[in-house]
């Protein structure tokens, strides 16, 4: 039996779609790496019980955070995007978070960077606050071990394709980390928006928006990218499709993120009839309801859609590009 809430968010499901694409469901992904982290410190001593936990963060993660900081008895700073909504900031205030919410803002590159910004003055105003890097800190991998333990138990690892988000870096990478310490096979592919400096593509602007929660204005130093095969930039108008035909064909809920890990895992299962894909579902669907699922007569079908194969970064071109990374290092302007 959980003793707390976080323990059964965190816990995801896994789906079998379709013959050889399975989903990997979250309810709310970080969880697993806000509570796993939080522990750690707790355990090294790094922190106490009643300390404040710091972090910037789009939505996913600062939801993940106060519930961690609810089940150690921990106080809890968000500063957060313009892209947290109505639902998450009341959710926050009830479990006692503190939300300092930036002020709206049509770039979503100028959020992250001002967010950022803002923690390095809070922490010049409160030493004592604890800065959880979920973008830099690698403990942010650990809460992922039990997941991909659960993935050995139930999937064939040895034929394996993971497909998702890249974001942090946090889950993608730790999954194929902890899975290929059995099953060097594992093959990894990042998912990421265009605009993104992550794996290079800050020179292509996807008039929609940056997707919020998998790509960067900033380099992430926990973002390992020797671990990645393959990247898929996916633009706005493509995730809808997938987002929509996701919960038209298999009854899935989820976030724009993961309709684009889900176009992105159709497409790399049709070009090996010998491996698995296993996608994320990083969180449900319910905050895009207006900005996605009310859109669903637009979106294309997934049929009719195909990545731009590519070699160089400087080819990159919307909706969707595919290039084979092959565990190459950070681009110069990504490398933390």
């Amino acid at each position: 039996m959980d003793e707390h809430i976080a323990e059964s968010i965190g816990r995801p499901d896994l789906i079998r779609l379709d013959d050889r694409l399975i989903c990997l469901r979250f309810e709310t992904m970080k969880v697993v790496s806000a509570l796993a982290a939080v522990r750690h410190l707790i355990d090294t001593g790094v922190v106490r019980r009643g300390d404040t936990l710091l972090d910037s963060s789009s939505g996913i993660y600062a939801y993940a955070l106060a519930l961690a900081c609810h089940r150690y008895g921990m106080r809890c700073h968000i500063v957060g995007s313009t892209t947290v909504d109505h639902t998450l900031r009341t959710q926050l205030s009830v479990l006692g978070a503190h939300l300092e919410q930036m002020d709206p803002c049509s770039d979503l590159k100028l959020d992250q960077k001002r967010r950022v910004e803002r923690i390095q003055e809070i922490l010049r105003e409160h030493p004592d606050y604890h800065w959880m890097r979920q973008y830099h800190d690698d403990i942010h991998y650990l809460g992922y071990r039990a997941v991909a333990e659960r993935i050995r138990q139930e999937t064939d690892t040895d034929c394996l394709t993971v497909v998702g988000g890249v974001g942090s870096g946090a889950s993608t990478g730790a999954l194929a980390r902890y899975l290929r310490e059995c099953s060097p096979g594992v093959e990894l592919v990042g998912v990421q928006p265009f605009g993104s400096i992550t794996f290079g593509s800050e020179h292509v602007s996807d008039p929609e928006i940056i997707i919020a929660g998998i790509g960067s204005s900033i380099p992430f130093a926990n973002v390992s990218h020797t671990l990645y095969d393959t990247v898929h930039w996916i633009a706005f108008d493509a995730a809808l499709a997938g987002s929509v035909d996701l919960l038209r064909r298999h009854a899935v809920f989820a976030g724009l993120s993961t309709g684009a890990a889900y176009l992105t895992a159709r497409w790399e299962r049709g070009r090996d009839p010998h491996r698995t894909v296993l996608f994320i579902a990083a969180d449900t669907g319910h905050r895009y309801v207006d900005s996605v699922f009310a859109r669903h007569h637009e979106a294309a079908r997934v049929e009719d859609l195909a990545p731009r194969a590519v070699s160089t970064l400087d080819h990159l071109a919307l909706p969707w590009s595919r290039m084979s990374w092959e565990r190459a290092a950070a681009p110069a302007t990504a490398a933390a």
